[in-house]
């Protein structure tokens, strides 16, 4: 898979492709990261990208001819925008994206982009939540690691990614390392058992139980098997 960021502050990218699952991807050649410095294709020699609103207004706004020129010089991709107004990001659209060759995602700044840019190219516009950062930057970079993460052969242990939270439309179980007894915190005996079907059942309830508890609305649209279901149904009756 490709990913392209488009940006003003491409610096802010490094430890992204320095370290972690991108990092991982792309030295085994099963991603192609690359970004994209907006200035350079800025049409003044203050290498301006941004200016003053028409009718006012309290900030500035990204100028849409940079951009314009940028995305026609990368020559491709599914264009992303990172924006409030967007559809609200999820594991089901990062494995819709994760099905793509090619990604290219606008990190906007100030007050956003010129809405030129939007009637332009269209782009998909994604939203990581109901608040707000400085820059479209780090929503990116949440964007491509979930993502990126989705991509075979990216994480070693294919089973860690199938059972994070959400991928199945669940919360996650608990997890427990060494030692066993932990200021007087001791690892359910189930998991010492070394019984793998007792241990993939007691997993499963502990994910119903967390999710009922802390996000009962993801149940809603949860993929539940008639197991899955029964064991709902004996939590709630409790």
């Amino acid at each position: 898979m490709r990913i392209d960021f488009v940006t003003i502050f491409p610096k802010m990218f490094e430890p992204l492709l320095a370290e972690g699952v991108i990092a991982r991807g792309i030295k085994q050649g099963l991603l192609d990261v690359r970004v994209w410095d907006l200035r350079d294709y800025a049409a003044d020699r203050h290498r301006s990208t941004d200016d003053e609103a028409y009718g006012g207004g309290p900030g500035m706004v990204m100028l849409a001819e940079p951009v314009l020129r940028c995305v026609e010089a990368i020559g491709g991709g599914h264009i992303l925008m990172t924006s409030p107004q967007g559809r609200l990001f999820t594991q089901d659209i990062a494995r819709e994206l994760a099905s793509r060759e090619w990604l290219l995602l606008l990190c906007g700044r100030y007050e956003g982009f010129d809405e030129r840019i939007r009637e332009a190219l269209q782009p998909d516009e994604i939203s990581v939540g109901d608040f707000v950062v400085s820059g479209g930057e780090l929503p990116a970079m949440l964007i491509a690691d979930a993502v990126g993460r989705m991509i075979e052969g990216v994480v070693g242990n294919s089973g860690s990614v199938e059972e994070d939270s959400f991928f199945r439309g669940l919360l996650d179980y608990p997890h427990y390392t060494r030692p066993e007894e932990l200021r007087g915190m001791r690892v359910p005996e189930v998991l010492m058992s070394g019984h793998h079907e007792k241990i993939r059942k007691w997993r499963k309830e502990q994910a119903l139980r967390a999710t009922l508890q802390k996000r009962p609305d993801l149940l809603e649209s949860a993929k539940l098997d008639d197991e899955a279901r029964a064991m709902l149904r004996r939590i709630r009756e409790e």
